[in-house]
């Protein structure tokens, strides 16, 4: 089968195209046939060795976490899922994804039934930002109907469902993006606008119950100034560091928490349902074949995209 593999540390470059063998499913997992595999940030921080110990895997490996397909096989002691089912999900991490391939083995437990509602590029688009945003701002954030919710980043890959998902919830949600994405901000639920090239949030808000962090630095360290008292801050790209911490809570009485995402079929189940109920969407900016995964990597490394970026398979996403 055709893949992309890692087989050294470096830039979009030491992605290869190349035929392997196709994988076989354990007792515990299906063989997909792969429609399209989501792109994330945290794959070429992977790619160049930027990711924590936790997500450090073996020379050469398959990148990619998010993928929608079809079931090719089933494993001997799976029941829930047949050959030629239609499923999407989050697998494996922290261990290699192997989504970056015409097929793939997925633990069954990671996966969940493609809905209708979704293309195969939409589906590999959703599971590892929304299960992201959901766990950032309920789990995490304890987010309630009534507060008032930051999103930084609104416009990208977590922050354009964490927006949908904190105004279907009854919050009122502010999002931080470039101008040009103001109008599918506010599409999507955005009750206040910030333009972060021209504005400073932080001179343009306050009393915010809950922020979703999407861009760490001195954006984490300015939103300090913004959390009400007692209010809760939800950072994604990396730890924040104890001085950090220690100054939400001295300066705020806030709290400042960091998580790795990681596969949830139920809480991927109740995503789906959104969807299919029209309270959310997911936009994929652009799609690449397979063969052209550095072009890909290219663009989510530049920035600035507008939802998700995705790559297809020749069997052909629709």
């Amino acid at each position: 089968m055709n893949a992309i593999r890692v087989h050294e540390y470096g830039d979009a470059n030491v992605l290869t195209h190349e035929e392997i063998p196709r994988p076989e499913p354990a007792a515990d997992e299906l063989l997909v046939r792969v429609h399209a595999a989501g792109v994330n940030p945290i794959d070429w921080m992977v790619r160049e060795g930027y990711a924590d110990d936790a997500l450090d895997p073996s020379l050469p490996y398959v990148p990619g976490w998010d993928l929608s397909g079809v079931v090719a096989d089933v494993g001997t002691s799976v029941s829930a899922f047949a050959p030629g089912d239609e499923v999407f999900g989050l697998m494996g991490m922290p261990d290699p994804g192997n989504a970056y391939a015409e097929y793939a083995t997925v633990p069954a437990e990671d996966v969940v039934l493609k809905s209708d509602a979704l293309t195969h590029e939409e589906a590999a688009a959703i599971p590892m930002v929304a299960l992201t945003a959901r766990r950032a701002l309920f789990e995490v954030g304890d987010v309630r109907s009534g507060q008032r919710v930051l999103v930084h980043a609104a416009a990208g890959g977590v922050g354009h469902i964490a927006v949908q998902l904190a105004s279907h919830a009854g919050a009122s949600v502010i999002g931080t993006a470039s101008e040009r994405n103001e109008g599918f901000l506010r599409e999507l639920g955005v009750d206040e606008f910030v333009d972060y090239r021209n504005q400073s949030f932080e001179d343009e808000l306050s009393d915010i119950d809950v922020i979703l962090d999407a861009v760490g630095g001195e954006t984490l360290e300015q939103s300090i100034d913004v959390i009400t008292h007692g209010g809760r801050i939800v950072t994604l790209p990396k730890p924040p560091s104890q001085n950090v911490v220690t100054n939400a809570r001295n300066e705020r009485n806030a709290s400042i928490d960091w998580f790795s995402v990681e596969p949830d079929a139920a809480a991927l189940s109740e995503i789906r349902t959104l969807v299919e109920n029209g309270h959310l969407s997911v936009t994929v900016s652009d799609a690449w074949p397979l063969s052209e995964a550095h072009a890909a990597h290219r663009a989510s490394q530049r920035g600035h995209v507008r939802g998700k970026l995705v790559l297809t398979t020749d069997f052909g996403a629709d």
